[in-house]
């Protein structure tokens, strides 16, 4: 069995902006879930589905592997079924099976 972990962070947070960039003790926000994730034995690989190149950048430098998420899935009223069907689809695109 494959198991991987998807994160779903979007640049254009309304409530508080940039909240996946803010600093929480020197480190993004964005880190703590790529680090629980993988502190999990049984996840091979961290996804994180993102619209935002700052972002992209530090869940890269994080260890996480990155889905460009498109514009259209990335609005405040954008279902978040079709962002998660959006990236099962490039992860079975790339890794063919996973659990």
């Amino acid at each position: 069995m494959t198991i991987y972990a998807f994160i779903f962070a979007r640049g254009g947070s309304k409530g508080l902006k940039n909240k996946n960039l803010k600093k929480i003790n020197g480190k993004p926000l964005i880190f703590y879930s790529i680090n629980i994730a993988k502190k999990i034995k049984q996840i091979k690989k961290v996804y994180v589905s993102t619209d935002n190149k700052n972002i992209e950048k530090i869940a890269l430098k994080y260890g996480a592997e990155i889905i460009k998420r498109p514009k259209k899935l990335s609005q405040d009223k954008s279902a978040e079924l079709l962002a998660w069907k959006h990236a099962v689809k490039i992860v079975l695109k790339k890794d063919k099976k996973f659990s």
